[in-house]
């Protein structure tokens, strides 16, 4: 993550830039980016309803935007409205659509800044790429980049309205793309909307259209491979013996980055005090919304009384993905025949973190056990079914069950002081 950037959840996104927008103007240019289907049009609508009539909405990506003159009448109208109303606020709707969209920006807010006109500007991206690829070549110094993160199990039950029971088995078995939840009654409607609304746009038009990737039918081969091996670690070769495509090593590790950036698969890395060792190891691979998982898999969601295996692995994706998505550092350990499922650093503490969906014996937390007598700033957690938390206990190793984790973060810190949880 960028120094300049903040990964948010929804409400405290609004809250973040309501803040900004309440500073006197111009500030800085705060640029949305995230996933797509995360809310990021409606919470411009929001922030448009709210600031009336000082606020401009526009759509980069609507049929008005292909007129001519479509950019440089917004900057007049915002320009109009800030000599008569003392501010005005423009909201820019996937700003990557427009041609050379970076550089023109930057000539407008220039231009705005060196004349002081009192106009706030907030644009959103659905491609990170594009979006990050145009701040770091024009917009150095002049902007503040926010992610709009993945929904969370917690959203399901704060905002959705899903019961506090069932919300954490939903966001496990189908993710959180809150447009997608209304379908989950039409299974069948369900995945198409994933695919169609979310998928293709992603794989097949944002990250495409940077000109990053020369081998499209690879690219969607790695991106459905990985999306088949949720929380498994996987060394580059084999991903490469399973591609019907051979592929460089190299290729395959520049797709795995491009996956992360584009908020759809996190390569975790192990950890290790030395960088250079972390890069080297094969990466555990996180899909950031369990949704992905459902889509792409022909056997659909797994039920945890007919096939509790796959399941279990799902619950690890999705706590990993979880702590991914609310700005943790998430890595993993392992030294043969050692291993230990999530080393987590960040806002939560330090924690060193085992998934464990079905009852297990004590030799299972050795790995955890010795990773935190190596690394003693970490607090040893067992994430459990329900039920099964009487072995951590005798191991004096703190026991949660995995479904309070994706509904409030770990349990408290040494000492009683609540670590901070995720907004809802």
């Amino acid at each position: 993550m960028a120094d300049n950037e903040f990964q948010l959840d929804y409400a405290a996104c609004r809250a973040h830039l309501t803040r900004r927008l309440a500073e006197p103007p111009p500030g800085r240019l705060q640029l949305l980016t995230g996933p797509r289907q995360v809310g990021k049009t409606t919470l411009l609508l929001e922030l448009t309803k709210l600031h009336e009539p000082v606020a401009v909405y526009a759509s980069c990506d609507g049929p008005e935007a292909a007129l001519p003159g479509f950019w440089e009448r917004l900057w007049t109208q915002a320009t109009e409205i800030a000599r008569a109303q003392r501010k005005a606020i423009l909201l820019l709707d996937e700003v990557q659509h427009v041609t050379d969209w970076a550089a023109r920006l930057k000539a407008e807010w220039d231009r705005l800044s060196h004349h002081r006109t009192p106009v706030h500007v907030v644009a959103t991206g659905s491609s990170a790429l594009r979006v990050t690829s145009g701040t770091r070549e024009s917009l150095a110094g002049r902007f503040e980049r926010l992610t709009l993160a993945h929904w969370t199990a917690v959203a399901l039950r704060n905002i959705l309205g899903i019961p506090t029971a069932e919300a954490p088995d939903l966001f496990v078995r189908f993710g959180c793309y809150p447009g997608a939840v209304g379908l989950l009654n039409d299974l069948p409607r369900w995945r198409a909307y994933i695919r169609d609304a979310i998928i293709e746009p992603a794989v097949g038009r944002d990250i495409l259209a940077i000109g990053a990737i020369r081998r499209p039918a690879l690219f969607r081969q790695v991106f459905a491979l990985c999306a088949s091996l949720p929380a498994q670690i996987v060394s580059l070769q084999k991903l490469q013996g399973q591609l019907r495509d051979a592929g460089a090593l190299e290729t395959i590790a520049h797709y795995l980055s491009i996956l992360e950036e584009a908020y759809l698969v996190a390569p975790v890395e192990k950890f290790s005090p030395r960088p250079l060792r972390r890069r080297a190891a094969p990466p555990k691979l996180v899909t950031l919304n369990n949704a992905l998982l459902a889509a792409l898999d022909s056997a659909g969601a797994p039920d945890v009384s007919t096939d509790p295996a796959r399941y279990g692995r799902w619950v690890e994706n999705a706590c990993l993905a979880y702590a991914w998505n609310t700005g943790q550092r998430v890595s993993y350990w392992r030294e043969e025949p050692l291993e230990v499922d999530a080393i987590i650093e960040g806002g939560w503490g330090a924690w060193a973190v085992e998934v464990k969906t079905r009852p297990f014996q004590m030799d299972a937390l050795t790995g955890l056990l010795e990773f935190c007598r190596r690394h003693p700033r970490f607090r040893p957690l067992v994430l459990t079914g329900t039920g099964h938390h009487e072995t951590a206990r005798l191991a004096g190793v703190t026991a949660q069950p995995w479904t309070d984790f994706l509904l409030s973060g770990p349990p408290q810190a040494a000492g009683g002081s609540r670590i901070p949880r995720p907004s809802s």
